[in-house]
């Protein structure tokens, strides 16, 4: 595919689909092009693909506003540096070019303020915008010396605190609050369905919540052992290659096995719509339905719409296993994170005086 063509008018970029910058050979005939164009999307997961289409839509309609003109592949090592630059200053009180092609931006939907964005955004930005050079097999500007010093200065004058995904984690007694409100009608057997399955199998993320099929389900250990099995086909740290099985016990699989009787699915999605006269539908639930759910049972439970998120199933299933003293490398195998360090951090998060290792000499 060829790269996006950018309007003279910035709002061009909002208002007509912007096309990836594919790959696009001239030695490569029509077919083998289309056909390698056709593999990088069937490679590439749905939601990279969609941050990567925002974040040309962003790139492309910055460079109009700031130059005039389209991107360019490759780009010049000015244009990656004045990038940066526009995205390293606040820019509320600070007149010129880089505020008015914020103001643009934000005019179009495509930018919400004139502070700094925070330094994860502007850096996925950049990988995307790296991304889209790799797909050409062209050099990216970002790896010139003085345009990566800048990146690496920009992200540290930015620097801010962690802030967790979710205000709070949903450890075991805030999900057990969440399922008492969650009564026998179809819509309250899936929703317990779906909390608890999130919680007990890992932690898991909304979207591979969503996207389970009752064929990714296997119940022939559930009679006997109680033990349903999961199979994840993609997950942000696996691909379909290496699809992990995950064990539910106890609650959380009877829920589940109640669900798929209640609702008498065979195939197809596993958590689907719930119709107002009470029925389940055939489609598939919308990637952030869990979210909705979730502010459904808050609201239900007397908490505050805003007191967990989605991520909150994921770091509440990472502090519980903390708060039981479940070693990190057995609530990993589970939660499937690659990188101790990150999993770590939630077991860092429980309180000092919880840490079971204060009792190692018993009371």
């Amino acid at each position: 595919m060829t790269p996006p063509r950018s309007s003279s008018r910035p709002h061009a970029a909002k208002s007509k689909a912007v096309s990836l910058p594919l790959p696009s050979y001239a030695q490569l005939s029509d077919a083998d092009e289309a056909a390698l164009s056709a593999l990088f999307r069937k490679g590439t997961p749905a939601n990279t693909l969609r941050a990567w289409e925002r974040d040309l839509a962003y790139i492309a309609a910055w460079k109009m506003a700031v130059f005039g003109r389209p991107l360019t592949w490759p780009e010049e090592e000015a244009v990656a540096l004045r990038f940066i630059l526009h995205h390293a200053q606040d820019l509320t009180e600070t007149p010129g070019p880089a505020q008015d092609a914020a103001l643009e931006l934000i005019t179009i939907g495509l930018r919400r303020e004139l502070t700094a964005p925070a330094p994860a955004t502007l850096d996925r930005r950049i990988a995307s915008w790296q991304a889209f050079h790799r797909m050409r097999n062209l050099p990216s500007p970002f790896s010139a010396p003085l345009v990566s010093q800048a990146r690496q200065k920009s992200r540290r004058a930015n620097a801010r605190p962690r802030v967790p995904k979710s205000a709070r984690p949903i450890t075991r007694d805030v999900l057990t609050t969440l399922l008492a409100t969650c009564d026998d009608s179809h819509r309250g057997i899936r929703d317990r369905a779906m909390l608890t399955l999130a919680f007990a199998s890992g932690g898991r993320r909304r979207s591979e919540v969503t996207a389970l099929n009752v064929e990714d389900v296997t119940l022939s250990d559930f009679a006997e052992k109680g033990l349903v099995w999961l199979r994840l086909l993609e997950t942000k740290t696996t691909r379909p290659g290496d699809a992990p099985r995950l064990p539910l016990k106890g609650p959380a699989a009877r829920a589940l096995v109640h669900w798929l009787e209640t609702a008498e699915l065979k195939k197809g999605p596993l958590f689907r719509p719930v119709s107002k006269s009470d029925r389940p539908l055939p489609r598939r639930l919308a990637p952030d339905a869990l979210r909705v759910i979730l502010r459904h049972r808050l609201a239900l439970a007397g908490l505050p719409h805003d007191y967990a998120t989605p991520h909150g199933l994921r770091a509440g299933f990472l502090t519980q296993a903390a708060l039981d003293g479940a070693p990190l490398a057995a609530a990993m195998k589970l939660s499937l994170h690659k990188s101790a360090i990150q999993a770590q951090k939630y077991y860092a998060d429980v309180e000092i005086t919880d840490n079971p290792a204060t009792d190692l000499l018993g009371s």
